[in-house]
């Protein structure tokens, strides 16, 4: 107890001396986060805080697992394991640490994510099997090179999403690596414990400077450090006893987030956006426009974290059954949170999903008729056979007209015209996109006009698809390729 103390402290020390110097290094140097439509923050704020708690973490933990006791034997038992943990998490460090300085493309954070949670798989770190106590052990076999990566990957962005308020990212981190250290106190993990308690440590010192109103903002640096840290974590300290609860107790202490993060792509699929595009929908996002100031959504996230951690323990005194149980209320407990603040609404989620499934329908159903209607257009070797495919294209596409004046052999102008008989002998609406393709004339004449109108049918996407897809047919089979 008297090491875990040692280095519990030792590395808020450290945290404390190392955070000030950051600060000023970050100023002198210019690397300072502005506010901005998404920043909720309102003055330059460095940003590179990651480096602080790195030092507090490692300038104290490494030593001590070199030592000639219990620590160093059981670090020396599992070394390249431990070292790759390390090693991943010092390049997630710099990863983050140049995304703070120049801003990096999302993919290629996402790739240095992939090939760093690849290199911890190739050294050991991987969740082979979860006991679920009686006898009961689910093997996931090939299953557990992609399982293991998807689960630090996930984490580590869980915890880089969550760095929205002064404070939060730090504090949440800092309770799940309390509740990894008593993990791994439980089931005699020395090493483990050290490692996690250093960490404590480190953020606990760097909350003095980070938490509202904050001096210093621990940045990508900071939050790619930790989520590697704490996803590769878990998975080597789970795969010591291969238990339910070595995987469940992580994801309890880090809930907010993961949920956070779940629902936040959830909610960007149902959007049609990028699952990487940026919103102000986030869990502290909600809560701070039901009207709570920063310190007290930031205070309620740690409140609900606590709550959920607490609950986990118990799931030390547990087995099998017992612990899906308590497991799986917690999680409930999480979705309904959620669900009060409004992030997640199971109405609106069934009519997302309704609608982008009519909208994928739909857009499947026109590339069909797209398809076919080129084998037209392909096979027409005179202007009389490529206007019946202009015909045929207007009448799969749904549209309301297409009209054409072109110059005939002895110079006189004609109109052709195709229109929709409307139905049930209504008049066409004026809901419809109208749009003007020049044509280039095959004898040289000057381009004849192609005046198109599309009904929209409630829909301007599926008009301005239906319009791509006939621009693609005139633009690749111009009249003036035609042979008579």
């Amino acid at each position: 107890m008297r090491t875990y103390l040692s280095v519990y402290f030792g590395s808020l020390v450290l945290a404390l001396i190392a955070t000030p110097i950051v600060i000023r290094i970050a100023r002198a140097r210019g690397i300072l986060d502005s506010p901005g439509p998404r920043k909720v923050h309102r003055r330059p704020v460095p940003r590179i805080g990651g480096l602080a708690i790195y030092v507090g973490m490692m300038g104290l933990s490494v030593p001590v697992l070199f030592l000639p006791n219990t620590i160093g034997q059981s670090f020396r038992a599992i070394a390249p394991q431990v070292a790759a943990v390390l090693a991943a998490a010092t390049i997630m460090l710099f990863v983050g640490l140049a995304d703070d300085m120049y801003s990096l493309r999302a993919r290629t954070k996402l790739t240095a994510q992939l090939v760093t949670a690849t290199l911890v798989c190739a050294a050991g770190v991987r969740i082979e099997a979860v006991s679920f106590g009686n006898g009961v052990v689910l093997s996931f076999g090939p299953l557990a090179w992609p399982l293991t990566v998807l689960w630090i990957v996930g984490i580590t962005n869980a915890v880089n999403l969550s760095d929205g308020l002064d404070g939060l990212a730090a504090g949440i981190a800092a309770i799940a690596c309390g509740v990894i250290a008593v993990y791994a106190m439980h089931t005699s993990n020395v090493m483990m414990a050290v490692l996690m308690l250093s960490l404590l440590g480190s953020l606990t010192g760097f909350l003095y400077f980070n938490f509202s109103p904050a001096r210093i903002f621990m940045g990508d640096s900071g939050s790619l450090f930790l989520g590697m840290m704490l996803g590769a974590s878990s998975v080597l300290c789970a795969a010591k006893t291969a238990t339910l609860v070595g995987l469940a107790l992580p994801v309890v202490a880090l809930g907010l987030p993961i949920f956070d993060t779940f629902f936040s792509m959830l909610r960007r699929f149902l959007q049609r956006r990028s699952l990487f595009a940026p919103d102000k929908s986030h869990f502290h996002h909600r809560l701070l426009a039901m009207g709570l100031r920063q310190r007290h959504a930031v205070l309620t996230a740690y409140a609900l974290t606590l709550a959920g951690t607490g609950l986990g323990l118990f799931m030390l005194f547990t087995q099998g059954a017992q612990t899906v149980v308590i497991f799986g209320g917690i999680l409930l407990l999480f979705v309904l949170v959620f669900r009060a603040v409004g992030s997640i609404r199971l109405r609106e989620t069934i009519e997302g999903i309704r609608r982008n499934s009519g909208i994928n329908a739909q857009r499947k159903r026109e590339l069909a008729h797209f398809e076919r209607i080129e084998l037209h257009f392909r096979h027409a070797k005179g202007f009389d056979q490529w206007w019946e495919a202009v015909c045929e294209a207007a009448e799969a596409l749904d549209f309301a007209r297409s009209r054409m004046c072109v110059q005939s052999r002895d110079g006189m102008q004609r109109e052709l015209l195709w229109e929709k008989t409307p139905d049930n002998g209504q008049t066409l609406a004026d809901d419809v996109v109208r749009l003007t393709i020049p044509i280039r004339d095959r004898r040289g004449s000057g381009p004849a006009n192609l005046q198109i109108e599309v009904k929209a049918n409630g829909s301007l996407e599926s008009a301005g698809r239906r319009l791509t897809l006939f621009g693609r047919l005139a633009g690749e089979y111009p009249i003036a390729n035609l042979r008579d």
